[in-house]
């Protein structure tokens, strides 16, 4: 048994302080880790299942392989592991605005850390998702520019209405899921984490900009409280 409490560590960044923690839930007798940015929960590893939705109910739109796939948000890595276990899967670019969280994948600190660090196929890469997206350089991966993706899985914000940074917003628009849909190819598939039950202003822009559009709710039990949570998996795919 480890340490009922133990800060594993603690970085001041530009976007607040970042710290990673590990606890014992006696009720289940598991490890739990925990990614804060200053007083906010970004990720435990509590609560998983809409994490690798993000990435099943996405690359199941697709029927080919050998998928280019950028991610954008690291965390604690469920997403990443998701589409790596998918045997369709032949590029996986992560992307993350805060280079400690990479770090602590490379060193170890999180258990899903040197499966994603080994993988000849998974690049972890410092860098700003909204920054790629909202370029007019069709690519997002910095390293191979010129480059279309399969599939864009984002997990980052807690709700298209609810940001982490103000300057995420304009992603959300329809301006700027334009921009998100240049990067990838005919057919490609845009799928979006959020915490809240689907919202019809953000619906209404994607049906603008993508073909076929839909908001998947996940239900998920809390594993400590006897109670069912939810969050929303938007998934969005281009004309082929």
């Amino acid at each position: 048994m480890s340490f009922l409490f133990k800060e594993l560590d603690y970085r001041p960044t530009p976007m607040g302080v970042l710290s990673l923690r590990r606890r014992r839930e006696l009720s289940l007798d598991i490890d739990v880790y925990e990614i804060k940015l200053d007083e906010e929960y970004l990720m435990s590893s509590l609560f998983t299942d809409a994490e690798i939705a993000l990435a099943d109910l996405g690359l199941a739109e697709l029927d080919r392989d050998n998928l280019n796939v950028i991610v954008g948000g690291l965390g604690l890595g469920y997403t990443a592991k998701a589409a790596l276990d998918n045997p369709k899967t032949g590029k996986l670019t992560v992307l993350d605005t805060l280079p400690e969280i990479i770090e602590w994948h490379r060193k170890g600190l999180l258990p899903l850390g040197e499966q994603l660090s080994s993988d000849p196929r998974c690049d972890l890469v410092h860098g700003d998702f909204f920054k790629a997206a909202l370029s007019s350089v069709a690519a997002m991966n910095p390293v191979e520019p010129g480059i279309g993706h399969d599939a864009i899985l984002l997990d980052v914000d807690h709700s298209p209405s609810n940001v982490l940074h103000p300057d995420h917003a304009q992603l959300y628009t329809e301006n700027g899921l334009k921009q998100l849909a240049r990067h990838l190819v005919p057919g490609g598939v845009f799928t979006l984490w959020s915490t809240q039950l689907p919202e019809p202003w953000f619906e209404a822009n994607l049906a603008a900009v993508f073909d076929n559009v839909r908001a998947d709710v996940i239900t998920f039990k809390h594993p400590v409280m006897d109670r069912e949570d939810i969050n929303t998996v938007y998934v969005a795919r281009t004309r082929a």
